[in-house]
């Protein structure tokens, strides 16, 4: 299958049918009734006799399909029907692509529901062996097609069937310089589920299982990181230095993951030529490594106008010089108590979206009315969450940890977002629909701001208006500053790995490094913090991700300046844009807004929202 359109996952960090998590009913607590997706639109369970039916026609396609096109792709494009021909080919590869994605999906989301399991790992496992397994005997069409002559190409492209298929094998040649011999393609192939994807596996089982222990209680890591949000200070002390002591106990293991994906990724990006060692993410992203270095540079430079000056703000609200790392997301003194049941969350979101686009809140709508959301926290289920947009034949699905503090609804309203977005793409098919990272959070963003313009439009208290303006800006210092300190982070890993192994001393050391720059003298980083590299699921499902959430959110800042100031008609532009998925490039998809990425004031423009946000707070007191 295609690189892009196995991309699972959009975002931070899939229904069971009738394993356990579905008999177990969905929570309820303070936030009131959680929903726990179905997912029965894709299969009914792990023992449906629809999966071993489906996964043995996906083998006989896949064999078929090889069969039929191999080594066939130069001499028959060349010939005067061509782009009919080919347009066939690359049908039956989508049609197979779009099998194995709901395949695909449905293993994942079952395993992210619970990953503990043995026997959904077990199906899980089988699942991603049959996906390889399959997807070799379609790894010679990427290849082929490249090598077929430009002119030959553009010439086949000029029939209608062939041009639809346009964006996508024009972005398909964007690989062809780090292009590899088949065999060795193959073999890349084959060796990824005991390579990298079996080490990503063995991430998530280990973060999943660690217990962490506050107070009397023994907790997982979703729950402990929430005392983190905690408004007794004591709480998120005992939190911290939970999780520093099982991180202490456990840094082998993740100092070993890291080195090993780390020198896994060196030998593919060496054979395939890549200079920079995020190069190979820049390529997958369809975005220039200078955009993404002036992202990185505005950013890194705007530092103390952002997160040192909130942070000494922060501080004196506390009454201190300085906070301790556990406090840097602690709740206002002067904030509102309480938990936001989720139907309050609902409405919230909704009436933000509906503000904005009917088109946009109904199908948001259907996330909760067609149970496409999994909100409890439970054990082994994935920490985090995201968005899964599954395949063009079926829907999204959203995972979250609902426990209800205001940061849950914007997350709510981020995922809905990447949701929202996943729906409108669809209709590209399972080639064209995946969105580059360059665009993939701007939906989750935009959605986000909504929610909050929104609920601060509808505040009246001077204190809770001063609250939830900080909220704003510290998520916003947590997707633009601590992700670029993230991607800063892993440069430094990447790079020092190609002169041998990092002991997770070593990686401690860069960790404090990076995130002592980023967070400014008014965050006391106290020891523990060292090893919190280690939770971080970017770095090992999808390195270099973190800077694309940067990135949309010095987009959409821009973007929303525009809709603030727009006349009719920003809302079908907007969705229009949602809608073209992967078949442009983001730089033509700004184009309509006035927004030009290229231009090295962009980023600037971008971070005086959040400059400006704090100059406001400044005058609150």
């Amino acid at each position: 299958m295609t690189a892009k359109s196995r991309a699972a996952k959009t975002s931070r960090k899939p229904a069971i049918g009738k394993t356990a998590a579905a008999k177990s009913g969905a929570a309820i607590s303070k936030t009131g009734k959680l929903p726990e997706w179905n997912l029965a639109d894709l299969y009914s369970g792990i023992d449906a006799p629809e999966i071993a039916r489906d996964l043995q026609k996906m083998d006989a396609d896949s064999i078929a399909f090889e069969t039929d096109y191999k080594g066939k792709l130069a001499e028959f494009t060349a010939r005067e029907d061509g782009g009919r021909w080919l347009a066939e080919a690359v049908r039956r590869y989508e049609a197979i692509d779009d099998l194995a994605g709901r395949l695909g999906s449905y293993a994942g989301l079952v395993h992210a529901g619970d990953n503990v399991n043995p026997a959904i790992s077990k199906f899980y496992g089988d699942v991603s062996e049959r996906l390889t397994a399959a997807s070799t005997h379609l790894l010679f069409f990427g290849l082929e097609l490249n090598r077929v002559d430009d002119d030959v190409m553009e010439r086949a492209m000029g029939t209608p069937e062939l041009g639809h298929y346009r964006p996508w094998i024009e972005d398909l040649r964007k690989d062809k310089p780090y292009q590899l011999e088949d065999r060795v393609e193959q073999l890349f192939h084959e060796k990824s589920q005991s390579g990298y994807a079996a080490w990503n596996r063995l991430f998530d089982q280990t973060i999943s299982s660690l217990r962490f222990k506050v107070g009397a209680k023994e907790l997982a890591i979703e729950p402990t990181l929430n005392f983190l949000q905690d408004r007794d200070g004591a709480k998120r002390k005992a939190a911290a230095e939970a999780l520093a002591k099982t991180f202490k106990a456990n840094e082998r293991t993740f100092a070993l993951i890291t080195n090993t994906l780390a020198k896994d990724k060196e030998i593919s990006d060496r054979w395939r030529g890549f200079q920079d060692v995020a190069d190979s993410r820049h390529l997958n992203n369809r975005v220039e490594r200078e955009v993404v270095d002036a992202l990185v540079a505005s950013v890194r430079a705007a530092y103390p106008k952002l997160s040192h000056r909130y942070y000494r703000l922060k501080a004196g609200w506390f009454k201190k010089k300085k906070l301790a790392h556990w406090d840097r997301n602690a709740p206002l003194p002067f904030a509102a108590t309480g938990t936001i049941a989720w139907p309050e969350a609902q409405k919230m979101v909704l009436t933000a979206y509906r503000g904005f686009s009917t088109e946009m809140a109904s199908i948001a709508e259907r996330f909760f009315t067609d149970r496409w959301i999994d909100a409890p926290v439970r054990p082994g289920k994935a920490p985090g969450a995201f968005s899964h947009p599954t395949t063009p034949s079926a829907h999204p699905y959203v995972l979250m940890n609902y426990q209800g503090k205001p940061r849950d609804v914007m997350t709510l309203a981020h995922e809905l977002g990447h949701g929202v977005h996943q729906v409108l793409a669809a209709k590209n098919g399972a080639l064209m629909a995946p969105t580059p990272l360059t665009l993939a959070e701007t939906a989750s963003v935009f959605g986000e701001m909504l929610t909050f313009k929104r609920l601060l439009s509808e505040t009246r208290n001077a204190r809770q208006r001063q609250a939830l303006l900080a909220g704003k800006v510290e998520d916003m210092i947590n997707t633009v500053v601590r992700q670029i300190a993230f991607y800063t982070f892993e440069r430094a890993v990447h790079t020092e790995r190609r002169n041998g192994e990092l002991t997770a001393q070593r990686l401690g050391e860069v960790w404090l490094s990076v995130q002592g720059e980023s967070l400014g003298d008014a965050i006391d980083i106290r020891p523990g913090y060292e090893n919190f590299w280690m939770y971080i699921p970017h770095f090992i499902h999808s390195p270099f991700y973190v800077y694309a959430y940067a990135f949309g959110d010095c987009l959409v800042n821009s973007l929303y300046a525009v809709y603030e100031h727009a006349s009719e008609g920003f809302a079908e532009r907007y969705l229009e844009m949602l809608a073209a998925g992967g078949t442009k490039h983001y730089s033509e998809l700004l184009k309509p807004f006035g927004l030009d990425a290229k231009d090295p004031k962009f980023w600037d423009g971008g971070l005086s929202v959040i400059a400006g946000m704090i100059d406001e707070l400044e005058t609150m007191g």
